[in-house]
């Protein structure tokens, strides 16, 4: 098949029709507050998201725990996640008869024009406009046969980290690595400039800026990819297949993955590129498979389940209001405690991960009391039906 329009005639090995997946919505969810363990040093580090790429991320013994269990590893969860979504909506389309990607087009392009907000008025890191443009690709890819998905999938994955490989090596020969300091006029902007000029600021370094989903494009096609096939494997239904597909993923993810990541953090910050985008998706699959063990065991679920399933559900407004009250509580526009609290120490920021955390699981738990989506999630459903 090779008209991306025709109706869609594959038969995937999916789940039955409109069965949930429970397991999805907690990864999901720990994949959401995952990435901002991560993002949160950004945040409150000196120069904030540009200080980030001038210096690196700090690299005191609480920031390099939290980097070996969180850095690109969440990123690189909630990609193939994103890849899974993209298998049921196809699913979805096949059962319904319709062509594809059909009206899913514009459910990605929509996705990129909130992405665009995201990185002008919010946060400069912003994973959605990158995963928009892979959706749109993938989507294709999904009316061509197995062999040609695999394919792609593989070669894909060599040019990556080839690419990543190269670039590794050229830090390496030209000292780069070790980080600059961040200049004080981009400190005070943060620290004390206005919102406007933040947004400015951005806007005039947006090449720049935005270069992380460009340079990690064929990671991006991979992970996307990988995704359909484990979400075709059956690898987070509540069988017996799941259960052994994730048991794999435990052992060859953690027990490869970790070490691996330990040791290219160990190594310094020439090998950053390798660790947040090398070895950090391998990592990810161990924890789809440590996350699925724990809800396997789990035969009532408490307060945390419930927060994070609840997240995972309202997964796009949860990815920008946590960056949201990060910036509030950060920057100079709002209380502005990443200079205050500047000398103190990591601790802090540990706290304000944990209570942005559980903020987002208590306030989507009561959301979904009331409402069936996310408030963003809604927006977006009310904009493809008009």
């Amino acid at each position: 098949m090779t008209h991306t329009d025709a109706r869609v005639t594959q038969t995937p090995q999916a789940t039955p029709a409109g069965r949930r997946l429970p397991l999805l919505d907690v990864l999901r969810g720990v994949a959401i507050l995952g990435t901002l363990m991560t993002n949160v040093w950004i945040f409150t580090g000196p120069g904030a998201e540009w200080g980030a790429l001038e210096s690196g991320m700090a690299t005191g013994p609480v920031e390099s725990t939290f980097g070996v269990l969180a850095n690109g590893k969440f990123l690189s969860l909630l990609t193939i996640l994103f890849g899974v979504g993209l298998a049921i909506q196809y699913d979805s389309a096949k059962r319904r008869g319709q062509p594809w990607p059909g009206r899913y087009r514009w459910r990605a392009l929509f996705l990129f024009a909130e992405g665009t907000v995201h990185f002008v008025l919010v946060f400069a890191w912003d994973v959605l406009m990158g995963y928009a443009v892979t959706a749109l690709l993938v989507a294709r890819l999904l009316t061509r046969s197995e062999r040609a998905q695999r394919r792609v999938m593989w070669w894909a994955a060599g040019i990556h980290l080839t690419l990543m490989v190269l670039l590794t090596a050229a830090i390496a020969s030209s000292g780069d690595g070790d980080g600059d300091t961040v200049s004080g006029e981009v400190v005070d902007l943060y620290a004390h400039g206005s919102y406007l000029d933040q947004v400015a600021f951005r806007l005039e370094n947006a090449l720049v800026l935005r270069m992380e989903p460009v340079l990690t494009f064929f990671l991006l096609l991979f992970l996307f990819l990988l995704g359909v096939r484990l979400f075709r494997a059956g690898a987070f239904g509540a069988d017996e297949t799941g259960r052994r597909l994730r048991s794999r993923l435990l052992a060859w993810g953690i027990g490869l993955g970790l070490p691996l990541n330990a040791a290219a953090a160990l190594a310094g910050p020439d090998l950053f590129l390798l660790a947040r985008y090398g070895t950090a998706p391998l990592l990810a699959l161990g924890y789809i498979g440590l996350v699925g063990a724990v809800v396997d065991r789990v035969r009532r679920p408490g307060p945390l389940m419930t927060g994070l399933t609840s997240v995972g559900r309202t997964a796009l407004s949860g990815y920008v209001l946590q960056n949201a009250l990060c910036v509030l509580i950060s920057y100079g526009i709002g209380l502005g405690l990443a200079e205050r609290l500047d000398d103190t120490g990591p601790w802090w920021v540990v706290a304000l991960w944990a209570t942005v955390c559980a903020v987002l699981m208590a306030g989507s738990t009561l959301w979904l009391r009331r409402f069936s989506t996310g408030p963003l999630e809604s927006v977006q459903k009310w904009a493809l039906r008009h």
